[in-house]
């Protein structure tokens, strides 16, 4: 097991494993002393305080952490929907103000219209963010995504007429279709069921290593995060929630679900992770 932790966390130095990844270590998306910082009736509420996180181009990187620890708001002011009080989000070096078709967001919710069809749904994305290519060339690329995530079939049906897991296809079909350097995933899979979510997480791992799309999302699910992610960041509890600890995951890809179940290492990270959670970090209902 290996962790690698910010300047307020301990440091803890395991064996190396024989599975540990190769990862390209040149800076892609920093986040900075970030602070948020809401206004209350009760004085400021400091939601996140000098949250600091390297992403290197074409990690999947998973966060985890007890609910109101500011996840969802350390990736929106990822996203642009929200900015820092203090410190700043860069990617390639440059400062994140607003939101940009460079980081597309994919939501528990779907966030589909529900008066379109799965491919108007996809065109319209394509349409905003490449108005100048032709017509032709746009039908293309939503007709590529759509097949990437095995809805060509379901192309003219509208939202009602999908599954909750067709839906999330189409949003991370949407997501794909205008290129972006990161997907911003918000629990994408949390309302599914357990079989459509496997099926889930396996397409997006074929997706993200055909494409290489750096890749932060949010889960409550530590088996997700295992199988999924090449660094698990853990949060501590809010107000003034922080990075506890970054647990790399060091299982080879292509991932195996069955093998890497069968890895004693995955069930002393899997510990780990509930140790930090429900022990060290366990959630005060009160």
């Amino acid at each position: 097991m290996q962790t690698v932790n910010n300047s307020n966390t301990s440091s803890v130095s395991p064996q190396p494993s024989a599975f540990s990844p190769v990862i390209n270590r040149d800076p892609y998306l920093v986040i900075e002393n970030v602070s948020k910082v809401y206004p209350s009736a009760q004085g400021p509420c400091t939601v996140l305080d000098g949250v600091n996180l390297t992403v290197y181009e074409g990690e999947f990187i998973c966060l985890i952490g007890h609910s109101g620890c500011g996840k969802s708001t350390l990736l929106n002011m990822v996203s642009g929907f929200n900015k820092p009080t203090h410190g700043e989000v860069r990617l390639q070096t440059a400062t994140i103000r607003e939101p940009g078709p460079d980081r597309m967001m994919v939501f528990q919710n779907y966030c589909l219209l529900p008066w379109m069809t799965a491919f108007d749904n996809v065109y319209l994305a394509v349409d905003s963010v490449f108005p100048d290519k032709p017509h032709k060339e746009k039908v293309a690329i939503v007709k590529e995504h759509l097949a990437m995530v095995g809805l060509t079939e379901a192309a003219d049906k509208k939202p009602t007429q999908l599954s909750g897991g067709m839906k999330q296809r189409v949003a991370i079909a949407r997501a794909l279709s205008i290129r972006p350097k990161v997907l911003i995933l918000d629990e994408p899979f949390g309302a599914l069921d357990a079989i459509t979510k496997e099926e889930l997480q396996e397409e997006l791992l074929t997706i993200w290593r055909e494409h290489r799309v750096t890749v932060l999302m949010i889960t409550h699910d530590i088996d997700e995060a295992l199988f999924l992610a090449d660094r698990l960041v853990m949060m501590t509890n809010g107000p003034k929630a922080k990075i506890g600890e970054i647990l790399n995951i060091p299982f080879s890809r292509p991932r195996n679900r069955a093998q890497i179940m069968e890895n004693p290492e995955y069930y002393n990270l899997r510990n780990y992770a509930l140790d930090f959670l429900y022990n060290r970090f366990a959630h005060d209902d009160e």
